[in-house]
C-alpha cells in the first residue's frame, strides 16, 4: 500500500500578496543560515530565515509591481531580480545593506523570466525577452554591454519568448540558450552566430515553463495543455520527442529538476505539486495544501542531503516547505 502523501514541514505566511517566485540560499559554510527569496505580486522580495520561518529582510525595489523571478548571484548577498515594472534589478545585501546598486530597463511587457549563466569569475550572461515581441537580449553583467540579439527568421511566427535557460555543456564551451515560445515551441540557440540550431514544437499551447539537464541533454516543459512533454537533444544539436506524459488536470506555471538530478517538481493551476522520478518520469506523489494555482516550485541547494527541501509559492499568499525524499 502507498504511504499517504506527507504534510508540508511548515508554512510560511506574511508575504501580503501571491507569491511568483522562489529561490533558496542554504549551500554556504555554517554559521550561514539558510534563506529563502520570495517575489510577490505587491512587489516586495521578502527574505525568509529558514530558522526562524520569519522574514529577516524586505526589499522593495520593483515600484509595487509583481516580481517574477529572484536570482543568487555566486552569493546570498548578491541578488538579481525581476518586475513587471519592466525592471530587472542587481541588489547588494552585504552588510544588512538592501539598495538596487543597479538595474536594467527592459521595455519588455510580458512575464518571460531572464536566465543567468556564470561564465567567468564576476562574470554573467543574462538573456531576456527583448522589447520587439518574438526578439530575446543577451547581455553580458556587471558590464550590460550587448552580445546579441536573436530574432527569429522572418516569417517563424514563433511569438513571445515565455521561457528561457541559458546553459554551456562545460566550462569554456561555448553558450547555448534554449527558449519556450508563443506557438509551443522549444528553440535552440547559438550564441556566437545568432542561428537557431532546433527547434521542436512540444506543445499546441504557448509553453509556460520548462527545465533542462544538460548533463543527460533532456529537457520537460508544460503549457496550460494536459501534457509534460519530455524532449532529448542528439549530438548533433537536434532536438526531438522523447516521450509525452498526460496530467490529471490542465495548466502547468512552473517545472523544476533537482540539483542532484533524480526527481522534478511541477506547480500546477489545480493547487497541486506533482513529483516525479526524472529517469523514467514516473510519478511519486501529488502533494495538496493550497487552495489557488501554485505559481512557483524550488528546490534547496543544502549540500547535505537530508536537510534538502522543496518550496512551493502560490496566490494564496502562503508558501509551503516540504521535506520529501531527502535520501534518494
Amino acid at each position: 500500500m502507498a504511504l499517504p502523501p506527507p504534510d508540508p514541514q511548515f508554512v510560511l505566511r506574511g508575504t501580503g500578496a501571491a507569491v511568483h517566485t522562489l529561490r533558496f540560499s542554504c549551500g554556504g559554510q555554517e554559521p550561514n543560515v539558510p534563506l529563502l527569496f520570495s517575489g510577490s505580486e505587491n512587489g516586495f522580495i521578502h527574505v525568509w530565515n529558514l530558522r526562524t520561518h520569519r522574514v529577516d529582510t524586505t526589499l522593495d525595489g520593483h515600484g509595487r509591481k509583481s516580481v517574477y523571478c529572484v536570482e543568487t548571484m555566486g552569493s546570498k548577498d548578491r541578488l538579481l531580480s525581476q518586475g513587471r515594472d519592466q525592471r530587472i534589478c542587481l541588489w547588494d545585501l552585504a552588510e544588512g545593506r538592501s539598495s538596487v546598486t543597479d538595474s536594467v530597463f527592459t521595455e519588455n511587457v510580458g512575464f518571460c523570466r531572464c536566465s543567468l549563466l556564470k561564465v567567468a569569475q564576476e562574470r554573467w550572461l543574462m538573456a531576456m525577452a527583448a522589447k520587439a515581441l518574438e526578439e530575446v537580449q543577451v547581455l553580458e553583467l556587471p558590464s550590460k554591454t550587448s552580445v546579441c540579439t536573436l530574432k527569429p527568421e522572418v516569417g517563424a511566427k514563433l511569438g513571445m519568448p515565455m521561457c528561457l535557460k541559458l546553459w554551456q555543456l562545460s566550462c569554456g564551451s561555448q553558450p547555448l540558450l534554449l527558449a519556450g515560445y508563443e506557438d509551443g515551441s522549444v528553440v535552440l540557440w547559438n550564441l556566437s552566430a545568432g542561428k537557431v540550431l532546433s527547434r521542436l514544437v512540444c506543445h499546441q499551447e504557448p509553453v509556460m515553463s520548462f527545465d533542462f539537464d544538460s548533463e543527460k541533454a533532456k529537457g520537460i516543459s508544460g503549457s496550460s495543455e494536459k501534457v509534460l512533454s519530455i524532449w532529448s537533444l542528439n549530438e548533433q544539436q537536434n532536438l526531438q520527442v522523447y516521450k509525452t506524459h498526460k496530467l490529471v488536470n490542465t495548466g502547468i506555471s512552473d517545472i523544476t529538476i533537482r540539483p542532484d538530478k533524480k526527481i522534478l517538481a511541477t506547480a500546477g493551476w489545480d493547487h497541486r505539486i506533482r513529483i516525479f522520478g526524472w529517469k523514467k518520469l514516473k510519478p511519486l506523489a501529488v502533494l495538496d495544501y493550497h487552495t489557488a494555482t501554485i505559481h512557483c516550485v524550488s528546490f534547496s541547494d543544502h549540500k547535505n542531503p537530508s536537510e534538502r527541501l522543496l518550496a512551493a509559492g502560490s496566490k494564496d499568499h502562503r508558501i509551503s516547505i516540504w521535506s520529501i525524499y531527502t535520501q534518494t
